[in-house]
């Protein structure tokens, strides 16, 4: 069990913790929220030792193995993605590679005087690995690369080709080979697709250890987690549920604490009343002082700070033809690989198509023929008459001048609006206070997508084209972009790994791949992703319920 008794923590002015406590009970699986800044990765940092609180105790059991998966991850180099993963995977991966070793001394003539050592340490190390499931490691290493993502080829090649969000996976997979007693994760799905994702769910389902988590994906934290743990205003407070739960029984217990202060507050104006008028009566001097006394040991109710979720109207597009883009005989190949072969695809004015389908299958390459990016190999794609495109994709960060802040780049890029739209515009997009005058440069990746967004759709064009546009969004600006989308009266063609914004947005879904992730003729379901899934019995291709 991992305790957190009354722990407080600060830096400089800023408040962390104050007298907080928790604990993560063997086998349980926890959520961790709360507002950016609140405190979650210090709170992992003390479960690991690399902080300590400024005063109380953690307690975590001195036996206990701990594994953490965490945003910053070390760099990877000079080795296959399978050695990689194995050999970050804890004890196992060091008897792992110590056996390799072992067994390379051993046939080595230049080392046969050491023979009878090298032996006896291959038996005692031999045994240690067998005894910890070591012949099954390989194994393991593989099924769980493929199921965050990696193909046979990908496993065997070199760890430091990989781009960052790849590493990121490998990284992942070193913390699940390990088998700790206790999981820490920070964002697991960041950089995950839906399959993998969906994988993922399973997996921690069924791990039998400790589990605490954070996450923007509420339907991966309502499938996981049995418990929640809040970080709010220095306080640590257990919900017994899932996300879905943690929400209604806080606003229940904002609504309780509302009414009692409400109440107290009226209690507290009538004795003071009473104090006020009778101050100078001699004859009621002891009745004052007794009821003066008595306010003084009155703990008072505060009421909880209120998480601000700012709405923004946006603006209704230009209407664009009832033709917004045509794909005729298209045909596109990386090498051997065949993406689409004589692919024809119209999306009609009003319709929303989400993209499916696995790592591989084309989603990003079908945007970038649609948006222009990219060329077809053969065939023809054609863009609609009065249409104003928008296009999110990574590569929108360089729209973005890293030389000023956020503030001076929404000025520039919108100089006849008003500092209250404007300002309203970016508190929509979480940029409030002292975050206007971040430096663009010093942004994190997720800053820099809700900046790009809230440029795009202040004056949003009538055709938007997104690729993965939730990544590192919060739960509450993501329910504000899909509340604001659900009400854009244009045309939309996306890719995402996220079941909310799938289900809340989309009225077609356009498969690639097949289950096979290769089939080079993709499949059109005429009806919106809830319905896909009712119809095929999968969340993802090849990914049954």
């Amino acid at each position: 069990m991992i305790s957190f008794n009354r722990i407080s923590k600060q830096y400089g002015r800023q408040l962390i913790f104050a007298e907080a406590s928790f604990q993560l009970n063997p086998g349980e699986k926890a959520g961790l929220v709360g507002p950016n800044g609140s405190g979650k990765t210090t709170l992992f940092r003390m479960i690991v030792g690399e902080e300590s609180p400024d005063e109380g105790e953690v307690a975590v059991p001195r036996k206990t193995t701990i594994g953490y998966f965490r945003q910053d991850i070390e760099e990877m180099s000079g080795r296959s993605v399978l050695d990689e993963a194995i050999a970050g995977s804890g004890r196992l991966g060091d008897l792992h590679h110590e056996l390799e070793s072992l067994q390379n001394a051993m046939a080595d003539p230049n080392r046969a005087a050491e023979l009878d050592s090298v032996l006896e340490r291959f038996g005692e190390v031999q045994e240690e690995y067998s005894h910890l499931g070591g012949y099954d490691l390989e194994a393991r290493a593989r099924e769980v690369l493929h199921g965050l993502g990696f193909e046979d080829d990908g496993i065997e090649g070199d760890v430091g080709e990989l781009s960052g969000g790849w590493k990121m996976r490998v990284a992942m997979a070193k913390v699940l080979l390990g088998r700790p007693d206790v999981l820490l994760m920070d964002e697991p799905t960041n950089h995950l697709d839906i399959e993998s994702i969906i994988w993922l769910e399973e997996f921690l389902h069924d791990y039998p250890g400790s589990l605490l988590m954070t996450s923007h994906d509420r339907e991966f934290m309502n499938r996981i987690v049995t418990k929640i743990i809040e970080i709010d205003d220095g306080d640590l407070t257990t919900y017994s549920g899932n996300y879905d739960f943690y929400e209604r029984e806080r606003s229940i217990r904002e609504t309780n604490r509302e009414a009692a202060y409400s109440r107290q507050q009226a209690m507290l104006a009538k004795e003071q009343r009473f104090i006020d008028r009778f101050a100078a009566h001699a004859a009621k001097a002891a009745q004052v002082q007794s009821r003066v006394k008595a306010l003084d040991k009155i703990e008072k109710i505060e009421l909880a700070k209120k998480r601000r979720v700012v709405r923004f109207d946006f603006r209704t597009p230009p209407r664009s033809g009832d033709d917004v883009a045509s794909l005729t005989g298209v045909a596109k190949r990386f090498g051997s690989r065949v993406l689409y072969d004589d692919f024809s695809f119209l999306v009609r004015r009003g319709e929303r198509w989400c993209i499916m389908g696995k790592n591989g299958a084309g989603k990003s390459t079908l945007l970038k023929m649609v948006t222009g990016v990219l060329a077809p190999d053969s065939g023809s794609v054609r863009l609609g008459a009065s249409l104003r495109m928008g296009y999110f994709a990574q590569q929108s960060f360089d729209l973005l001048d890293p030389s000023l802040s956020v503030w001076e780049q929404i000025q520039k890029d919108f100089p006849l609006e008003s500092v209250g739209t404007l300002r309203s515009l970016l508190g929509a997009f979480q940029f409030s206070g002292d975050d206007v005058d971040k430096n663009i440069r010093a942004l994190s990746g997720g800053e820099k997508s809700r900046l790009i967004m809230a440029r795009m759709l202040l004056d949003p064009p009538n055709f938007l084209v997104l690729d993965e546009p939730t990544n590192h969004l919060d739960l509450a600006t993501k329910e504000m972009l899909v509340e604001a989308l659900a009400n854009f009266e244009g045309t939309m063609l996306f890719v995402s790994h996220d079941r909310e914004f799938l289900r809340g947005l989309s009225n077609r879904v356009l498969e690639l791949g097949g289950e096979s992730g290769t089939d080079p003729h993709p499949h059109l379901y005429g009806g919106s992703y809830v319905e896909y899934v009712a119809r095929t019995g999968h969340e993802a291709p090849g990914v049954h319920l």
